[in-house]
């Protein structure tokens, strides 16, 4: 290895001096310039030693006719920055296998804040609904912070990487929180790889958003005066007990929902139980109940998959998990509610 963690580089295509901080692969190192981190290939990297000995004057130059051309030019405001978002990178880890070929070991995953706001998030990385990381944190404006490696052998597994930002410095104009989130399936993931590979590139990205979303407006109501015109209002508390009672375990097999379901097509059986399925899931947000199990089969899985992307949604939805239970096995998703 030519560097080493802690030596200082030159880049060559701008001529800017930085660090090294990390050593991704044979190919490639993290590079410090400045307090911006990123990326950099080996034979983009020289040693600073020759451009500081040849910048030396052995004498002073004398002092002769300034021209425009001359003149020193001013910095680039800050203010001159490009803002378009935060996003989610990733850094693809690569070795070359014994045939050489380069081959990907791992993902490094960064948030990357293009905008002059800082927030606070919460975020979780979740295989087949289930949480297999989280990390609360907050990020500055124009700042880069490292996540975590996720095994590139894993990404096969549904991968959903899950935001929740709030800003660090409230503003009443804005919403309280905002939900953000990255699926990722494996023909896509590997497409992306495939495509930095072929324009020497070292990340690839997606937008999580482009601006923090204003409140949303309430069109509040005066009760008082609404009341002075006739008009009953009822108590929410009240209103909820001439509700349907809710259900704390939903089956959701078609031969349970409709006596002649052999001459349906997927399609209309789909749209069956999906429909099913949000009755009872309302009725069960209008009782406050703590959670709610769906037996949706196991089968080709698509009812399950549609089930949890309408989850991923909602924000009532506090976690689900599709584990294993005694009763129903591996066809079921417990979900659990927060009000």
């Amino acid at each position: 290895m030519k560097f080493q963690i802690g030596d200082k580089v030159l880049i060559l295509h701008s001529n800017e001096e930085g660090e090294v901080i990390d050593i991704i692969n044979d190919k490639m190192v993290m590079v410090d310039v400045r307090g911006v981190k990123f990326p950099a290939y080996i034979d983009q990297l020289d040693f600073p030693y020759f451009k500081r000995f040849s910048e030396k004057k052995l004498f002073p130059e004398k002092k002769g006719k300034k021209y425009i051309e001359d003149l020193k030019k001013e910095k680039e405001s800050p203010k001159h920055k490009t803002v378009d978002g935060v996003w989610l990178s990733f850094l693809p880890v690569m070795h070359t296998d014994e045939f050489g070929d380069d081959v990907v070991t791992e993902l490094k995953v960064h948030l990357l804040n293009r905008t002059y706001k800082s927030y606070k998030f919460l975020y979780k990385l979740q295989f087949f609904g289930k949480s297999e990381f989280e990390l609360k944190n907050e990020i500055h404006p124009f700042g880069d912070f490292y996540l975590h490696d996720v095994p590139f052998e894993d990404m096969s597994d549904s991968p959903a990487f899950t935001f929740e930002f709030s800003l660090t410095n409230p503003d009443k104009a804005k919403a309280d929180y905002f939900e953000a989130s990255i699926k990722l399936k494996p023909k896509q993931l590997f497409a992306r790889v495939e495509e930095i590979k072929q324009k020497g590139e070292a990340t690839f990205t997606y937008r999580l958003f482009e601006e923090y979303p204003d409140k949303p407006f309430e069109d509040k109501l005066e009760l008082d005066s609404l009341v002075s015109k006739g008009i009953k209002i009822y108590n929410a508390k009240d209103a909820r007990k001439h509700l349907p009672p809710a259900r704390t375990v939903v089956d959701l097999h078609i031969d349970k929902l409709h006596n002649d379901w052999q001459h349906l097509s997927n399609a209309e059986i789909l749209g069956i139980q999906l429909k099913e399925f949000e009755k009872w899931y309302e009725l069960a947000l209008a009782h406050h109940q703590p959670q709610l199990i769906v037996i949706h089969g196991v089968g080709s899985g698509r009812l399950r998959d549609e089930i949890h992307d309408l989850l991923r949604l909602k924000k009532e939805v506090k976690s689900f998990v599709n584990q294993y239970h005694p009763s129903f096995g591996y066809g079921a998703t417990e979900i659990y509610f927060q009000y």
